[in-house]
């Protein structure tokens, strides 16, 4: 039987205990159907893994004993950062989902002129939460050790406005820009070296509008077209990721 994975951004100390909430508790005992002394692995984000041990179970909480660290990480050398259009309901969280089995390291919701969704206020805050819920699942599910940063939503202009200057807030952004343009090059010649960061950026459903294209282009992004067929939202940013993680990254290693 695979070991679950489990996403628990605490403090974890080899030899100590540690209690899990109910959600995690009802995940652990009514969906796996586990009981003591069945084992997990626990990982908190900040690199490496926990074998652990459950010890107790209640109707709320279980609590676990914390184990031997591994330090094993399965984080690419590429830094990806996908800038995404929303998208309506699942197509967003599919997008997500895969954009993190697919290695990405950063990921931006964007608010453009023909986002069909109208989030604001509680309602965008519930969606963030729910987003980065999305994200630390799919760690769970595919081995990663380190969940990506979602940033708060915003608008397109006011993005771009922060990336001005490659680095300028504070990250790795002196790699690529790449816009997915059915009227662009292929990505080889768009980016002839290898680079150790990209950022990539995907309209909604949509699609981005030509102010928005001209924009972005004057913020030093490439058109690229991934091929000769239009593709759907949650279609291109995976494509997109997997190309340049197949290029020059891990993917295929």
């Amino acid at each position: 039987m695979r070991i679950p994975r489990i996403y628990w951004p605490r403090d974890l100390r080899s030899g100590e205990h540690t209690t899990l909430d109910v959600a995690v508790t009802h995940y652990l005992s009514r969906v796996l159907r586990l009981r003591p002394p069945a084992p997990v692995t626990l990982f908190n984000g900040e690199g490496g893994e926990y074998t652990a041990t459950i010890e107790r179970m209640d109707r709320d909480t279980t609590v676990v004993l914390v184990d031997r660290f591994d330090a094993r990480e399965a984080e690419s050398p590429l830094q990806l950062t996908l800038a995404q259009g929303i998208s309506r309901g699942e197509r967003m969280d599919f997008t997500l989902q895969k954009a993190v089995e697919l290695g990405v390291s950063r990921i931006v919701p964007l608010l453009t002129e023909h986002c069909n969704v109208k989030l604001a206020g509680t309602r965008l805050s519930a969606r963030l939460a729910h987003w980065r819920g999305v994200a630390s699942s799919a760690c769970e599910q595919c081995g990663r050790n380190r969940v990506p940063d979602i940033e708060d939503a915003r608008t397109l202009v006011e993005w771009l406005e922060t990336i001005a200057r490659p680095g300028a807030d504070g990250s790795a952004l002196d790699g690529p820009r790449i816009v997915f343009d059915p009227h662009g090059g292929p990505v080889r010649e768009a980016v002839p070296a290898p680079p150790r960061s990209a950022i990539v950026l995907i309209g909604p459903e949509g699609g981005l509008s030509a102010t928005e294209l001209t924009a972005a282009r004057e913020s030093g992004f490439l058109g690229v077209r991934l091929g000769p067929r239009v593709l759907r939202t949650e279609t291109a940013g995976i494509a997109g990721l997997a190309a340049l993680q197949a290029l020059w990254g891990d993917l295929g290693n």
